[in-house]
């Protein structure tokens, strides 16, 4: 495996980087005049423009040329076709299949999975048109309205956001809650809202051990069994997204109500699969496939488009140049529709837990800066909030900004004001203001000098701060299969030219093994423990403390 930062077209980006280093963003649509046009591409329903952020046509080319020098054309070809690219773990990365309705192979160990996946989704389909026409029953002979998945990661934050992205397409009289979180509070308000009789409850684990997940369940078990229902009926309220079927048939679950998906669909990818029940159950079955087949509109164009207008590619390669050359560590995606309000979280699992590495694929550790922070809000709730960074702070944070130019919920004049600040701010960012413009607003607008001279360099703005524009005609399910399609596939390509393994997840690992010996130290509300001594000083006094708060009587 070569070190990119060692070839060629990495010393050639710094050159350019150096050279454009007193360049003006807005200098480069002054001497290019088709600028707009020639940096934007169109895609599966999206329109990209990237052309706001400080990068030359000979830049581009230059990441064009990284590209190469990573063969980021050949990781693609191995990624669909099978081979086992998540190397530490020994496995295939095939969350396209699971969106493939046109019945190509997909290879995995000399087998082919499409007529599994196609088999499984045929017995989704089936469960989601039960549940819409109310043919699903309860203890109390009343259908199932209601549903409760109970997952954490990727089993929670794709579905939640995508659900939640669908609000427009809700089946009338269904409702749905996601409870991920360990914290018992989480699930005891969610349990205040249902309907023991009514409620179906999702628990999705591949494992069927995952202890966030498994405490949920377990809990939620106990509380159903209170509240009228007895052990005959767990199977018919509750269902499993896993491969433990021993664990989910001791649960109560029946066999025929667990749905499987395999060990190529990594967490962060497997709301494609069955763990995107949810979504098919609160939105209805043709929207759930709808948004597949509008991630397999991406996928497709990301097989066969060539780097130099392939949209995830070139999203990729602007990360890079901006994380990489122009030194931006952190990364905001800011969705001007608020039914993507929970795509930046979404989004944080998807690229933080896959691209923050610090050791490459062959086991040393990396030369250069890859994945960056990355955090947002919906507009226009984050301009009353961290935009004043983005705008004036010391740091580069490059942005996405994400909108419809249509609303699924048309109210006065509410969606061009919402554009219209989309569209400032990207171009606030770009152009920002010097000291000299704001003086002269400031004595236009009546300041004395002496006052305008204090003010104005409270009112400069850096400018030249980069930022992508994501446009699609409306908010639907296959622009957001599309849209959510278009991120994995970059994270992909940022891992392959940065050297790192995008599919595994490591570093999640320590902090759980370390709670599992923790977990006897906690004492029960009104028990009292012997000291800790098998940690360093401020774990054992923080462990202390909380159990001697725990022990106190109650005022």
């Amino acid at each position: 495996m070569i070190d990119i930062t060692k070839s060629a077209a990495w010393a050639r980006l710094e050159t350019l980087q150096a050279g454009l280093r007193k360049t003006r963003t807005i200098d480069l649509f002054n001497a290019g005049p088709e600028r707009a046009a020639a940096f934007s591409v169109e895609a599966a329903g999206l329109f990209l423009d990237y052309s706001k952020n400080r990068l030359s046509a000979d830049a581009r080319a230059a990441l064009l040329d990284l590209a190469g020098a990573a063969g980021l054309e050949s990781a693609i070809r191995a990624m669909v076709s099978g081979e086992k690219i998540n190397t530490t773990e020994d496995r295939a990365v095939l969350h396209v299949a699971l969106r493939d309705f046109s019945g190509r192979a997909y290879q995995v160990d000399g087998a082919d999975v499409a007529p599994r996946i196609a088999a499984e989704r045929v017995r989704m389909a089936a469960f989601a048109r039960k549940f819409e026409t109310g043919a699903l029953k309860g203890f109390s002979g009343a259908p199932l309205d209601t549903i409760v998945n109970i997952g954490i990661g990727g089993s929670d934050l794709g579905p939640l956001m995508a659900v939640e992205a669908l609000r427009p397409y809700w089946l009338k009289g269904k409702r749905a809650f996601f409870v991920s979180n360990v914290d018992g509070q989480h699930l005891a308000d969610t349990l205040e809202a249902v309907d023991p009789a009514t409620t179906l409850f999702i628990v999705a684990s591949k494992t069927f051990t995952t202890q966030e997940t498994m405490t949920n369940a377990q809990s939620a078990r106990a509380w159903f069994l209170k509240q009228g229902g007895a052990e005959k009926d767990v199977a018919s309220h509750f269902i499993a997204l896993s491969t433990n079927e021993k664990a989910v048939t001791a649960f109560g679950i029946a066999p025929e109500n667990m749905f499987q998906f395999w060990d190529w669909v990594g967490g962060r990818y497997s709301m494609w699969s069955a763990i995107g029940l949810s979504i098919a159950l609160q939105c209805g079955w043709d929207a759930f496939e709808a948004m597949l087949k509008g991630a397999h509109r991406m996928d497709e164009h990301f097989r066969s488009a060539p780097l130099a207008r392939n949209m995830p590619a070139l999203l990729a390669l602007i990360g890079i140049w901006n994380r990489n050359f122009e030194g931006a560590a952190a990364h905001a995606v800011l969705p001007y529709d608020q039914h993507l309000h929970r795509l930046p979280a979404y989004l944080q699992q998807l690229d933080m837990e896959s691209n923050g590495k610090s050791v490459t694929k062959a086991g040393a550790s990396v030369a250069c800066a890859t994945g960056p922070v990355l955090f947002g809000e919906p507009g226009t709730n984050g301009q009353h909030a961290f935009y004043q960074l983005i705008h004036q702070g010391t740091d580069v944070i490059a942005c996405d900004f994400l909108a419809a130019a249509k609303s699924a919920s048309p109210l006065g004049d509410h969606h061009e004001k919402l554009l219209a600040n989309f569209l400032a701010q990207t171009e606030a960012l770009m152009l920002g203001k010097s000291e000299a413009e704001a003086r002269a607003e400031l004595s236009a607008s009546g300041l004395s000098a002496a006052a305008a001279n204090a003010l104005a360099p409270h009112k400069v703005f850096p400018g030249d701060r980069p930022t992508n524009s994501i446009l699609m005609e409306r908010l639907t399910p296959e622009t957001l299969g599309a849209l959510v399609a278009l991120y994995e596939h970059k994270v992909f390509c940022q891992g392959v030219i940065w050297g790192i393994n995008s599919f595994d997840q490591w570093g999640v690992e320590l902090g759980k093994a370390l709670a599992k010996d923790i977990l006897p130290e906690i004492a029960r509300l009104g028990e009292k423990k012997s000291p800790p001594t098998a940690h360093d000083g401020s774990t054992r006094r923080l462990i202390e403390r909380i159990n001697a708060l725990r022990a106190a009587k109650e005022e």
